[in-house]
């Protein structure tokens, strides 16, 4: 069972890299069942004297050479995570943002890779370089991850389940959504919205 998850972990860094996208080794979940209702699991980074529980980086760095990643997952099933700020940002809201901006009003460039990690939080793949439009960045939740940052990736596991993909980065050509139009999505479905010219709307379905 460990070597299947290993595997199935590795075969999807593989992948990530095989298309540009920096990936890093991050902790992984160990522990043992408690009791009937509780689980004692931490994550584990393999680094002596870690203390920290939650997901976080191994001591490894970021790659997207073939060989260097796949020898990263030789031994352990790391989490697979995304460094940020690179190949593009991470914005992550609330399912009902996230529900919000899939549903849209058919803005073809806001769509982009969408993952979705326990607990319901929705993980957007933006360009780069970009911030958060002053009314998103008010709702609470919203979390624009950049440059030193990462998030974890499917199908890594997590406390509570594991990070799958609602919208998988093939079915747009591996292309970051443009990130205003996302948000912009987001703020109308919520009747906050700013107010944007026939122009910008034009342009981000040009961009698509």
């Amino acid at each position: 069972m460990l070597a299947w998850e290993r595997f199935k972990l590795r075969r999807a860094a593989a992948e990530y890299a095989a298309h540009g996208w920096p990936v890093q080794p991050g902790s992984f979940l160990v522990g043992r069942r408690a009791g009937r209702h509780s689980l004692e699991r931490r994550f584990d980074c393999g680094e002596p004297g870690c203390r920290t529980a939650a997901c976080h980086p191994a001591p490894l760095p970021p790659a997207t050479a073939a060989d260097v990643v796949a020898g990263y997952w030789r031994v352990h099933p790391y989490t697979v995570l995304l460094p940020t700020g690179r190949a593009f940002d991470v914005l992550e809201v609330p399912a009902t943002l996230g529900r919000a901006a899939l549903l849209g009003d058919g803005f073809v460039a806001a769509r982009g890779p969408v993952a979705v990690a326990p607990g319901d939080r929705w993980m957007f793949l933006v360009l780069p370089g970009h911030g958060v439009l002053p009314e998103l960045a008010q709702q609470a939740g919203v979390v624009l991850h950049g440059q030193g940052s990462w998030v974890p990736a499917p199908p890594s596991p997590q406390l509570g389940g594991r990070v799958r993909w609602e919208l998988p980065p093939e079915a747009h050509g591996w292309r970051p959504a443009e990130p205003y139009a996302v948000q912009a999505i987001m703020l109308d479905a919520i009747g906050a919205g700013p107010s944007f010219s026939s122009r910008q709307r034009a342009t981000w379905r040009a961009a698509a």
